[in-house]
């Protein structure tokens, strides 16, 4: 049995279900609410794009580097894209990213509930020793979102990657332990059911 393998996980403010091309169009509409493709530090995919990227996606799922998850809203409406990446099997690690929200739904606990689900199950069924997260040492928002989860900075990648646009990344790697498991699922609870 594979390590990763494709699974629908289901929350009150949220549903990540397997990618497919099926969800080519209504993920375009999503990806032009807040047109996060235009931040010179991010990845997210252009609607013009967005074919090739949903392709990429299951290219790398066939070949178990990756376990890409279209993101539903409460409506069952796409709004966005997440993944399990960087897969190290071998070592039960995984790195949480490539993800990306329709503006509308930021800032909401779709995104908390969300992570909260892929970490329930990267260390409760994964049996994962570790989860990773990793942004460009300049998207402040992505950082502090890493950071409220409780996720521990492990350090910076300098010069780690060449960007699309030929600038140099550096990358901000985060993780959450399996020791601090408990400890970051109840903090996630708490943030979802605190009032807001």
């Amino acid at each position: 049995m594979a390590f990763l393998e494709p699974v629908i996980l289901k929350g009150r403010h949220a549903r990540l279900v397997p990618l497919e091309l099926s969800h080519h169009d209504e993920l375009i509409e999503a990806v032009r609410d807040g047109e996060a493709w235009k931040l010179w530090y991010t990845s997210v995919p252009s609607p013009e794009g967005m074919k090739a990227e949903i392709e990429r996606r299951l290219a790398l799922q066939a070949e178990g580097k990756m376990l890409p998850f279209t993101v539903l809203d409460a409506e069952r409406k796409p709004a966005g894209m997440t993944t399990y990446m960087n897969v190290d099997a071998p070592n039960r690690r995984v790195e949480i990213g490539s993800t990306w929200y329709r503006k509308s739904v930021q800032r909401t606990a779709l995104n908390t509930e969300c992570k909260l689900m892929l970490l329930t199950h990267a260390f409760e069924s994964l049996d994962c020793i570790a989860v990773e997260f990793r942004t460009h040492v300049l998207n402040a928002q992505s950082r502090r979102g890493i950071e409220r989860l409780g996720a521990k900075l492990d350090g910076i990648l300098r010069r780690h990657s060449i960007m699309p646009g030929g600038t140099i990344r550096d990358t901000a790697v985060y993780s959450i332990t399996a020791e601090e498991w408990l400890m970051v699922r109840a903090h996630l609870n708490w943030q979802l059911e605190k009032p807001r």
